[in-house]
């Protein structure tokens, strides 16, 4: 199955996550087949700290991929936002 999940980045104490579409089976942080966007919930005040290509999202979920709960929250956020 295909789910859109958020691959952990940075360093220790300092989280940043691309939003990416994988395989379910491949580890958090392994092989993916399309990044859609980023997280970064450390941004200072002033910076993006989410950016989700939604049209990639919608295209992926249509397409059969199944959204994390994390990515379903940000994309409920960021539906908000627009």
């Amino acid at each position: 199955m295909v789910v859109i999940r958020l691959s952990r980045g940075g360093s220790k104490n300092r989280p940043y996550y691309n939003v990416v579409v994988a395989d379910s089976r491949s580890r958090r942080d392994g092989r993916f087949i399309e990044r859609l966007g980023f997280h970064n919930p450390v941004a200072p005040e002033g910076v993006e700290a989410t950016r989700i290509d939604m049209a990639r999202v919608e295209h992926w979920v249509k397409n059969g991929a199944k959204l994390s709960d994390t990515v379903s929250r940000l994309v409920k956020q960021g539906k908000a936002a627009a």
